[in-house]
């Protein structure tokens, strides 16, 4: 009797345990779509997992006021950097997935970071974030130190093959979109060049291209256009696909053949994964009515980024997917590793 009553007794248990995971699955989901009605209701956090004054911060302080005034809650900007961005990425990645944490990626933190440092990844951007829209490119431009004895990109390669070995280029560190820009373009070229990697951004490194103290390098349009309105750099050329309406003088690296240097350190939105569909919406038709602002587009200009979104989330993800298949073939051939 007592064997009985036991097993009754358990399947009760298990009945009941059964039936509240059931209205969980049922209700559950109800009470996320009940939420994104009212979302948001509090301010929400935008990681940025760079420091202060860098491109990705940038652009964040640019939509930042847009998107409070369209949710009618203050955007917060929470900037988490340090280890190539993976600090402030693995923080979004694992916040909660209710809307009010989102994550300012770029190229190095979604697409080049997981071909660099696999290894030492706890998360996988692809798995754990979930895209919303695009918000930035920001092109790359090729600069020398003022009395480089090059004044073009065919005087480059030409002073370069005279010199192998012997002509250094910054980057700011192997994981970012600069460094596997020139891979690209060592390899295409036959050139062989020291690489001088520097940590902190590409600050440091376009301050010692300007001192004369490392040759050239790739670096984002942002972090140079100063200082080659001021000539205190040579621009060789742009990673746009056309000349750009700032610098008309200076030509595309697709214009002179190099087809495969159409390049950007593009910028986006994205969510923890499993963030309600509908809150995904509201941000990304936020999101897009900011970008296509004129005063923003104006603002990203002059900075060096260009305002662009993504039709959908859908169209952010198959962009994200062929970035990050491209430049780990790169870093594959290159044989680039972690610092």
């Amino acid at each position: 009797m007592r064997t009985a009553t036991g097993s009754r007794a358990r399947l009760r248990t298990g009945l009941t345990a059964a039936l509240g995971y059931t209205l969980f699955l049922l209700f559950g989901g109800t009470a996320s779509a009940q939420d994104a009605d009212h979302y948001p209701n509090r301010p929400v956090m935008m990681i940025v997992p760079f420091a202060p004054g860098g491109a990705s911060d940038f652009v964040a302080r640019i939509i930042q006021q847009g998107v409070s005034d369209i949710l009618g809650q203050q955007i917060v900007i929470d900037n988490r950097s340090g280890a190539a961005g993976m600090i402030g990425t693995e923080a979004a990645a694992r916040a909660a997935a209710d809307g009010y944490t989102t994550f300012l990626g770029n190229i190095g933190t979604v697409s080049i970071n997981p071909g660099v440092y696999a290894a030492n990844m706890r998360f996988k951007p692809d798995r754990d974030l979930s895209p919303v829209t695009i918000c930035a490119d920001t092109p790359s431009i090729l600069i020398t130190r003022p009395d480089f004895p090059a004044s073009s990109v065919s005087e480059l390669i030409t002073y370069v093959k005279a010199n192998q070995g012997k002509v250094a280029f910054a980057s700011p560190g192997n994981s970012t979109l600069n460094r596997l820009e020139m891979e690209v373009f060592k390899k295409d070229a036959g050139l062989d060049m020291v690489h001088v990697p520097y940590k902190g951004g590409a600050g440091p490194a376009v301050t010692d291209v300007l001192g004369g103290h490392v040759d050239l390098m790739f670096t984002t349009l942002s972090s140079a256009l100063q200082f080659v309105r001021d000539k205190q750099v040579k621009a060789l050329a742009v990673t746009t696909r056309e000349r750009m309406a700032d610098l008309p003088g200076v030509p595309t690296m697709y214009e002179l053949g190099w087809t495969n240097l159409v390049t950007s350190s593009w910028q986006g939105v994205m969510v923890p994964t499993g963030t309600p569909r509908p809150i995904i919406d509201k941000l990304h038709a936020a999101l897009i009515k900011v970008l296509a602002d004129p005063r923003v587009q104006e603002r990203m200009r002059q900075g060096g980024a260009i305002a662009v979104s993504s039709k959908s989330p859908e169209d952010f993800k198959s962009y994200i997917d062929g970035e990050t298949a491209k430049w780990t073939k790169v870093i594959e051939d290159s044989g680039v590793r972690a610092d």
